[in-house]
């Protein structure tokens, strides 16, 4: 009995020792983490930036692409959209320069290109055969440098064809491609690069000839209809006993 009441203060008193050293580690890492605030804090930014860039570099969110051949592939087969601004308005569709997505002080540090020039995308309204009086009306309407969203649907060789949108406030944007086809300044064309039968082509080609038989019913641009008197005209015009009396009238 003796010998065990002995032992029995050294085990509290180890106990207590115990309780007592835990604390001391609990406050001695809040210590440290006190201290060292700005530090882990420091850290964890860096690594949130070291993300972001990696993340930025594999989408290629912030590149800048120059020519078509630039663009990966899978935004192709994505059909991602691209904002642009118009350079100029070419034989059968835009220059476009490609504006990427801007990050402070990330953006400058990545590019590629350092000296600021700027390369258009050549850019073909997908669908859409447009005439010399859509060229006009691109040129009266799509001043230079005006942004415009660019929908890839496909790529042959450094032409892209897409579906051209233009921002008309917050929540409405102008088809261009349709509005070409809807005052009848173009025609409906097979979509190059897609596979024909493709749910694509066909949600492409049904949004197209929509707009086109608008401008058909209505008589627009390529559809409109002479009027009797025109036609009349014309006709009598191409007549042959007409021709004959014109001829005979000028000799005498």
């Amino acid at each position: 009995m003796p010998e065990t009441s002995a032992r029995a203060p050294s085990d509290r008193q180890q106990r207590n020792e115990g309780n007592q050293w835990c604390p001391n580690i609990v406050s001695v890492v809040s210590q440290f983490a006190d201290d060292h605030l700005r530090l882990l804090q420091n850290i964890s930014t860096g690594l949130a930036v070291v993300g972001v860039v990696v993340i930025a570099r594999s989408i290629k969110l912030i590149s800048k692409f120059r020519v078509a051949s630039e663009i990966p592939s899978r935004f192709i087969e994505r059909n991602v959209s691209l904002r642009g601004k118009v350079h100029s308005v070419s034989e059968q569709g835009l220059k476009v320069e490609h504006v990427p997505i801007y990050l402070p002080l990330l953006s400058p540090l990545l590019s590629k290109h350092k000296d600021g020039s700027s390369s258009p995308l050549r850019v073909h309204f997908a669908g859409v055969d447009l005439t010399a009086e859509g060229r006009i009306w691109l040129q009266e309407n799509l001043a230079p440098a005006q942004p415009v969203w660019l929908k890839l649907i496909s790529r042959e060789d450094d032409i892209l064809y897409c579906l051209v949108s233009q921002s008309k406030g917050s929540l409405w944007s102008l088809s261009v491609n349709e509005e070409l086809l809807r005052l009848g300044l173009a025609r409906t064309a097979p979509v190059a690069g897609v596979l024909p039968g493709s749910a694509l082509q066909w949600s492409v080609h049904k949004r197209l000839h929509r707009a086109e038989v608008k401008a058909e019913r209505k008589g627009r641009g390529l559809w409109k209809q002479d009027s009797l008197w025109e036609r009349t005209s014309r006709t009598l015009w191409d007549n042959a006993l007409f021709r004959w009396i014109k001829r005979t009238f000028r000799r005498t």
